[in-house]
C-alpha cells in the first residue's frame, strides 16, 4: 500500500512538472509572437524569419508533451486571448510585405526584360 502512494505521488509529480513546462512553453510562445508583431513592420525580414523559426521550434516542443490540460486553464486561455489579435496583425502585415516584395519584383523583372531586348530607350520613348 505504501508503494502505490509513492508511485501516486510521483505520477502527480509528474503532471505537475508537465504543467509547469507547458506554462513556460506558452509564456515564452506569447514573448515571440510579441517580438514578431514589433519586427513584423520593420525591414529586417532575417530576424524576423529567425524569430518565426523559434515560434515553430516552440510549437514542436508543445506538441512533444505529454497530454496536459494547461491549455484549459484560465492563465492559457488569456495568453491565447491576447495572442489571437497579434497573430493576426503580423498575418496582415506579412501579407502586405510580400505583396509589396512581389510588385517590386515584377516591376524589376519588366524592367530586365526590356533591358535584354535591347528596347530600353525605344520603348520608353514611345507614345501610345
Amino acid at each position: 500500500m505504501l508503494k502505490s502512494d509513492a508511485s501516486k505521488g510521483s505520477e502527480a509529480l509528474d503532471k505537475e512538472e508537465v504543467l509547469k513546462q507547458a506554462r513556460i512553453l506558452w509564456q515564452k510562445y506569447f514573448a515571440l509572437t510579441k517580438e514578431l508583431l514589433k519586427f513584423s513592420d520593420q525591414k529586417d525580414s532575417e530576424l524576423f524569419m529567425e524569430l518565426v523559426d523559434q515560434r515553430e521550434r516552440l510549437i514542436e516542443k508543445m506538441k512533444a508533451l505529454p497530454e496536459n490540460d494547461y491549455r484549459e486553464t484560465d492563465e492559457c486561455k488569456r495568453l491565447i486571448e491576447q495572442i489571437i489579435p497579434m497573430d493576426k496583425q503580423i498575418i496582415y502585415r506579412a501579407r502586405s510585405w510580400l505583396n509589396k516584395s512581389r510588385r517590386q519584383n515584377s516591376a524589376v523583372r519588366s524592367y530586365d526584360l526590356v533591358e535584354s531586348a535591347g528596347l530600353r530607350g525605344t520603348v520608353f520613348n514611345r507614345k501610345y
